[in-house]
């Protein structure tokens, strides 16, 4: 899929139920003998790493209506139990459950939290 949206627009993007969207790093195109590897064999990797960029809200919790009531409807907020990723966490996650998506030939990639195996939070990152 290819997208060219400008780096403000990306502000607009609303990332749906427990959906990630990560900017992958640049992984290791060489060896620590000194080969060079070829993109294939870098994004054959099972596991891949990269920085949260947004996140949706979370799980949807069921409603909690008083069920002898129900002619009464009420307008409820949806209620969402959060998730543990944050916008600007480093990721490492499952690289078969990603989707590939282009915005201004940059490679994002959304995933669901389930494909996370770890975060990396530095708290002193954007300080």
């Amino acid at each position: 899929m290819q997208l060219s949206i400008e780096r403000k627009d990306m502000d607009k993007f609303l990332m749906i139920g427990d959906k990630v969207l990560i900017k992958p790093k640049n992984p290791q195109s060489q060896t620590k003998s000194g080969l060079y590897l070829p993109p294939t064999v870098q994004q054959g990797e099972k596991i891949q790493c990269g920085y949260i960029i947004k996140t949706g809200p979370g799980y949807p919790l069921p409603s909690q209506t008083d069920e002898s009531e129900v002619w009464k409807k009420k307008e409820e907020e949806v209620h969402y139990l959060p998730l543990q990723a944050h916008e600007g966490d480093q990721a490492v996650y499952l690289q078969s459950m990603a989707y590939e998506i282009k915005f201004n030939d940059e490679p994002y990639m959304i995933i669901p939290h389930s494909a996370i195996l770890m975060l990396i939070r530095d708290e002193g990152l954007f300080e």
